[in-house]
């Protein structure tokens, strides 16, 4: 499902990062463990399509991601990979279910799922509500429903305990191992959070630049 090989990287102003290979099968789980600086996030936007590398292939689903170009990279990524970022990247100014079915527009066929997945975040009841009137906590959900609204194959999340109590961070990682499970999906966490360790046995730590 996920395979990074002899995949190199560097910022302008940085050292090479060192990026080691990774096989990830259909369901399979990976923590990517670090302290700030040392590439978690970099490596995740590689794996997503957001930052091509300088050398190396990255294949998601069998395909090689930066053998695609522009609107066909962007539509495999809406297909195939769901994305929660550090900060929630949803819209403030439109209802929750509203922000699922913009993701749901790019790709057709999907959003069946829309409403059990709110369900299981528990915020269904807040369906009907603008984004701006959630809690932190609320959107952040929020967050994770319209990444997972398209049924991804890869999932990765960035940070999704930072700003949780130690009860909601056990019960986000267990929803996104759910829902992995539930579409046969390979999942991806990065973070430095370690309460998230106890949870995933597939892990690797970075270290930074070489």
């Amino acid at each position: 499902m996920l395979t990074l090989q002899n995949v190199a990287f560097k910022y302008e102003t940085s050292q090479p990062f060192d990026i080691p290979d990774i096989h990830l099968d259909a369901g399979g789980e990976l923590l990517i463990l670090g302290k700030s600086g040392s590439g978690k996030t970099t490596i995740l936007n590689i794996i997503a399509g957001l930052l091509q590398p300088q050398k190396g292939t990255v294949t998601v689903n069998g395909v090689d991601l930066y053998s695609l170009s522009g609107s066909k990279l962007d539509k495999f990524r809406g297909s195939n990979i769901g994305i929660i970022f550090q900060k929630p990247h949803i819209l403030s100014a439109l209802s929750v279910e509203e922000n699922l079915k913009i993701a749901n527009y790019f790709v057709s066929g999907k959003g069946d799922q829309n409403e059990q997945i709110l369900k299981n975040l528990g915020i269904w009841e807040k369906r009907k509500q603008r984004v701006q009137t959630l809690s932190e906590g609320e959107a952040q959900r929020v967050s994770i429903a319209r990444a997972l609204a398209n049924q991804p194959k890869l999932i990765l999340a960035d940070e999704p305990t930072a700003s949780l109590d130690d009860e909601n961070a056990a019960k986000v990682i267990k929803l996104l191992q759910h829902q992995a499970s539930q579409f046969q999906a390979a999942l991806v966490i990065v973070t430095h959070d370690q309460r998230v360790k106890n949870h995933i046995a597939n892990q690797l730590t970075v270290g930074g630049a070489r």
